[in-house]
């Protein structure tokens, strides 16, 4: 499912702006310990990103691909630059950039996303972080988390996920090895217990 710029707030999903977390038995290796932020929720399907796997391309490597810098322009950029993270937001168009950020940067193409967050995939935003007018808070994710109609309500009808309301303090935070830990524990759910639970028929 593709997120549309027709999007608006009346007509979000029950899902959007909100986590998922995978359960421990998650069977799809693409999401075991995953932490999912859905952008998009409807009948035609869902779409999402995931916030807590790391990704090897670098910002650098991105503007030298995209070819908006050479090499020596490279070796100048800035710090917020040069660490501006980029994550693997799912198994879906890999090769695609998505960004997720705070809605102090807008743009024609951007999306809203919910109250706080939108979302923007062109290139003017790339231009933007490397030249330091970005938002405030933001990530770039390579690929995106698809679900069709029915398929995500499906998964959480069977205990594949749990969800919860998305915070923009754990959306953008760049510590990314704790993550699904501390989304459970916005549910007040302790890690072991759950992976406990799960152990049970």
């Amino acid at each position: 499912m593709a997120l549309s710029s027709k999007t608006s707030l009346r007509e979000r999903g029950f899902l959007d702006g909100q986590l998922l977390i995978a359960m421990p038995g998650m069977a799809d290796g693409n999401f075991a310990r995953s932490v999912v932020y859905i952008c998009a929720h409807s009948d035609a399907g869902a779409m999402g990103f995931i916030i807590n796997r790391a990704q090897s391309v670098t910002f650098a490597d991105l503007l030298l691909h995209l070819e908006l810098i050479d090499r020596n322009d490279a070796i100048m950029l800035p710090d917020h630059a040069r660490h501006f993270p980029i994550q693997c937001g799912g198994p879906v168009e890999q090769n695609r950039g998505f960004v997720l950020h705070s809605d102090d940067y807008l743009s024609d193409s951007s999306i809203p996303v919910s109250d706080d967050i939108s979302l923007t995939a062109t290139l003017d935003i790339v231009r933007a972080i490397s030249d330091g007018r970005g938002p405030r808070h933001a990530t770039m994710l390579l690929g995106y988390a698809g679900w069709g109609p029915g398929q995500l309500e499906e998964e959480i009808a069977q205990n594949g996920w749990l969800h919860c309301a998305a915070t923009e303090s754990l959306i953008f935070d760049r510590s990314l090895d704790n993550k699904y830990d501390r989304a459970l524990a916005l549910m007040g759910i302790n890690p072991a217990m759950l992976s406990m639970e799960a152990g049970h028929a």
